[in-house]
């Protein structure tokens, strides 16, 4: 493990996940404080229902380097992991779920993986999943091998949660959506060098699992917004003036052609539905050139106003505890 810091962050996105976390912060605990590192984890209770923040505040007493974001409801996992972003101090930041799925005991060597080979994320691939195969496994094979050839960023497995970044990674990449899955597409094109390392996968044995069907084809949605931000976010008039012109222009060009039938050959068009499309034709490209021009003006404010948070924090627990003088 790199011997850097607190230098390390350990984030973990919490949703209903009482029954999961003293194993999961004992486990967590022994594998950093065995390799020597300095660390935090920052545990993110998304709008827990069960007692999670309770048990979390009961656990500080415990376990050393704990700190708790509690957001004001459930903003979903891409705020979460959003929040502990922000409440992280490391140098190196590793985001891994709550519920027992994802073994502790694999950070070290995405740490090894950072150090050794230079990468700025590395990404987790559940080499032996243990989930259903048509509910689960099947979709994410789907929506892996869509978004490796769309992106261009080739991984096994985009729906990891185990992973280690860089601090400055995390700190330029801005969450919206179900976008915490992409981030490995969006830093690489900032720059970043990422890379996949097989890591562990447990059966769930307590709660029950936050994902389905249905948030594959959010993803896939998402991977929509994803391609257009990483190719056309600072010039959206190329894509959308493009299919504008071509749309105007075989509109006006078609339009001519009726103007000249009627005019110089003398024949009707009242009763040619073929008038109608040429008319749609010109006003659709009109209308997407319009939509190129306010895409830009939008694109710039984006970029060059301060962005606003997708969460708000009911409140943050950190500092020493009555009794511990190390934490």
């Amino acid at each position: 493990m790199e011997p850097a810091a607190r230098d390390l962050s350990i984030v973990l996105p919490i949703f209903n996940e009482v029954e999961n976390l003293d194993e999961l912060l004992g486990a967590l605990t022994r594998v950093l404080q065995g390799a020597g590192a300095r660390y935090e984890i920052v545990a993110v209770d998304d709008g827990s229902s069960d007692g999670s923040y309770e048990a979390l505040l009961r656990l500080r007493r415990t376990v050393p380097h704990l700190r708790i974001v509690r957001l004001r409801r459930n903003f979903g996992q891409t705020a979460a992991l959003a929040a502990g972003f922000d409440f992280a101090h490391g140098d190196i930041v590793v985001t891994m779920d709550a519920d027992l799925q994802n073994d502790p005991q694999d950070i070290p060597g995405l740490l090894h993986a950072l150090r050794d080979e230079g990468a700025d994320v590395v990404a987790g691939w559940r080499w032996s999943r243990r989930d259903p195969l048509l509910t689960r496994r099947l979709p994410s094979w789907i929506a892996n091998w869509v978004i490796s050839r769309v992106t261009g960023v080739h991984l096994h497995d985009y729906g990891c949660t185990l992973r280690a970044y860089r601090r400055e990674v995390v700190k330029s990449v801005r969450l919206y959506g179900e976008l915490h899955r992409f981030i490995p597409a969006l830093a690489a094109d900032l720059g970043a060098k990422v890379v996949e390392r097989r890591v562990r996968h447990h059966p769930r044995v307590h709660g029950s699992s936050k994902y389905g069907l249905s948030r594959t084809i959010r993803v896939l949605l998402d991977l929509l917004t994803v391609t257009f931000l990483r190719a056309y976010s600072t010039r959206p008039i190329q894509v959308f003036g493009l299919v504008g012109l071509i749309s105007a222009a075989v509109g006006g060009i078609w339009t001519a052609y009726l103007g000249f039938e009627r005019l110089v050959l003398h024949r009707p068009l009242a009763n040619r539905p073929i008038l109608l499309l040429t008319i749609l034709l010109t006003v659709i490209g009109v209308q997407f050139v319009s939509l190129g021009l306010l895409g830009e003006m939008l694109a710039r404010t984006y970029h060059e106003s301060q962005a606003k948070p997708i969460y708000r924090v009911r409140d943050v627990a950190e500092g020493p505890v009555a009794g511990r003088d190390d934490v």
